[in-house]
């Protein structure tokens, strides 16, 4: 008997014991699908014209609970080609982008500091007697720098 897949409509020649009356599961040998296969659905070789194509054994069918068997891959199967090693070179990971990012997060954080210090500056000239002298000249020194950007434009 000829049976065809119903995916890749593939046919196989098969023999007709194998193959009880009320049907059973069957699975293509070569898209392996697995579908449920009536004898009632037989393709009889007086309607069709005979099959060219080379026969496959019944190993190809396999039920619903079996598996299909797998090749074990062996170096036979693998070409040999010719592998370099080559050396990794680790890039440094500290570029311009992260240093002017760097600078700019101390800024901000010294910048804010300042303000902080500003803030509560008489409870901490309480605690620190020699603090407001220094934060008087720092202040003075801001104020410098100040100066000496605007002349630059």
């Amino acid at each position: 008997m000829i049976i065809e897949c119903i995916s890749c409509n593939k046919k196989f020649t098969l023999n007709s014991d194998l193959i009880p009356s009320d049907g059973r599961t069957i699975q293509c040998g070569s898209c392996n699908h697995v579908w449920f296969f009536h004898p009632d659905n037989l393709i009889s070789k007086s309607k069709k014209k005979p099959i060219v194509e080379k026969k496959t054994p019944i190993t190809n069918l396999v039920t619903e609970n079996k598996k299909p068997k797998i090749k074990p891959i062996t170096n036979k199967n693998i070409p040999e080609k010719n592998y370099e090693i080559t050396k990794y070179k680790s890039k440094s990971n500290f570029s311009f982008g992260k240093f002017l990012s760097y600078l700019l997060v101390f800024i901000i954080s010294f910048i804010g500091l300042i303000i902080v210090i500003d803030t509560f500056n008489s409870p901490l000239y309480e605690l620190f007697p020699n603090l407001e002298i220094v934060m008087f000249s720092f202040f003075e020194t801001l104020k410098d720098i100040q100066l000496f950007i605007k002349d630059l434009f």
